[in-house]
């Protein structure tokens, strides 16, 4: 196994995953503590240092609100993962997390690179649904990386326009590009392939990948997307305001007036304490995503990624792309009966319809969440729920799964896997039964028992590429089935 890796700073021992085959390297920073000179400021690169560098265990999480003893009843997402109460918070977060199967540095597996969810405000790499584990013994070399959030990653302020001109805004994106670059560089030590690297996310990190499929500098360095609740239209309301630059100044010259400071320098003296201090008394997460998030400056945000396809020639790579049943459903009369549409389904239709309007024939595969989920509180397929099913990392949630769960998450994680490695969620890219990138499972020798291996390998449902002649869409309730599934009538209007 890989337990010893040279990147471009240095060298970093990781530490066996509960399966040894696998080895996790925790903590490795990608970037320069963003903190001092360099909070509200461009990543910069991580220094180099001597010797080796143990990476047994995680680093501290971006600056956000922490973890409580005892959640709430009401406070689904505090009692399903942001559960660790001691967990350490800094601004010097800007650190990724390498799960590889990989005895060799030659190997050359595919690569996932993952970017966490949580509305631009909150989350991060080490959350405990995010163990990359159970993909790496799929033979895939998974990365989980830090961004900074909230206000410490989408400030605007005229000083830091002037500082720096070319790159003013979203620099919690910037942390994410590059973080990716860093993996495209380094990655190959870990046994992985740099020209097969596909980028994920879920929720806000789901768009933060359609904001990389638009940046023409992050597409150099990825092959295909997973989008999981990432993509929206919302023809009701926004979810996000939209800025330029120029008014997200503004309201960075409003929150340095509010915590006392009149320039850059001073804010960038303040405590981080103090800083978190004047986020709560602001209006904490609520004013917060309505303050800080990704901003219009023509780079990282370029507009929605409707228009971007229908007049800025942007041409997505292949997409595995989906959504849970219960999110995200609005109606402009909430009232009125079948008036309530799911506006993720709504906006992967029409970010098909307008690839195929520019005659793009991509190969992307939909689905719909629907597996029945458990519990007292009775939460419904609820947004963010198969993040569970899609690390197959059941086990560590505290919900009563039970074997069909087990099953499903089984057949979601391979399904997504396979769609990793090749493409194709129907293809492992294992001929013969044989493959280097098949994972860490036993490979017989005897060609009696490569048949009798051939034979017992699980077979999933094929699943078709969707168009909208085609409109095929794997469902995943009890078990994984493909329909066509026809837009709805009020779905019909906003297409």
């Amino acid at each position: 196994m890989i337990r010893e890796v040279k990147v471009e700073e240095g060298i970093v021992r990781g530490v066996p995953a509960a399966d040894p085959r696998i080895t996790a390297f925790k903590g490795i920073p990608f970037a320069a503590p963003p903190v001092g000179k360099l909070r509200f400021a461009p990543p910069q690169p991580a220094a180099k240092w001597e010797g080796i560098r143990e990476c047994y265990k995680f680093s501290a999480v971006p600056v956000q609100p922490g973890a409580m003893q005892n959640p709430p009843d009401e406070d689904l997402y505090g009692k399903e993962w942001c559960v660790d109460t001691e967990l350490p918070i800094s601004e010097d977060c800007l650190y990724l997390n390498v799960w590889t199967p990989a005895r060799r540095a030659d190997e050359k597996l595919p690569v996932y690179f993952w970017i966490f969810g949580g509305g631009w405000q909150v989350g991060n790499a080490s959350e405990m649904e995010f163990d990359g584990e159970r993909i790496a013994r799929r033979g895939i070399v998974v990365v989980t990386i830090n961004y900074r959030v909230n206000l410490f990653g989408f400030t605007c302020h005229k000083e830091i326009t002037a500082e720096y001109p070319d790159a003013p805004a979203n620099f919690g994106l910037q942390d994410q590009q590059f973080a990716l670059k860093w993996v495209s560089r380094n990655i190959a030590a870990f046994g992985g392939d740099p020209d097969n690297i596909t980028i994920g996310g879920q929720s806000a990190g789901g768009g933060s990948v359609i904001f990389h499929v638009e940046n023409p500098e992050s597409r150099k360095y990825f092959k295909r997307a997973v989008v999981e609740s990432g993509v929206f239209f919302n023809p009701f309301r926004g979810l996000f305001p939209q800025r330029t630059v120029e008014e997200a100044e503004k309201i960075g010259e409003e929150f340095f007036k509010f915590c006392g400071v009149k320039t850059l320098e001073e804010a960038r003296a303040l405590p981080t304490e103090v800083l978190w201090k004047k986020w709560d008394e602001w209006g904490g997460f609520g004013k917060s995503a309505m303050s800080w998030a990704p901003i219009l400056d023509n780079n990282f945000m370029r507009g929605d990624i409707y228009s971007a396809i229908e007049s800025k020639g942007v041409n997505p790579p292949p997409l595995f792309i989906g959504y849970t049943t219960d999110e995200f459903n609005d109606s402009a009369t909430p009232n009125e009966k079948g008036s309530w549409i799911n506006t993720v389904e709504l906006g992967i239709r029409k970010l098909i319809k307008a690839e195929e309007a520019k005659g793009l024939v991509g190969k992307n595969y939909v689905y719909k969440f629907d597996v029945p989920i458990p519990g007292w509180d009775n939460p419904g397929k609820f947004h963010s729920v198969d993040l569970w099913f899609f690390f197959e990392t059941l086990a560590k949630c505290w919900r009563p799964f039970t074997g069909v769960h087990y099953d499903m998450a089984r057949k979601m994680c391979n399904y997504m896997c396979n769609f990793i490695k090749t493409g194709d969620p129907n293809n492992d890219g294992v001929k013969d039964g044989l493959s280097a990138s098949a994972g860490v499972n036993y490979q017989p020798t005897k060609p009696e028992n490569i048949k009798r291996q051939q034979e017992a390998v699980e077979k999933l449902p094929e699943w078709k590429p969707f168009s909208s002649s085609e409109p095929n869409w794997m469902f995943f309730d009890t078990d994984c089935k493909l329909n066509k599934f026809e837009p709805g009538s009020e779905i019909k209007k906003y297409l």
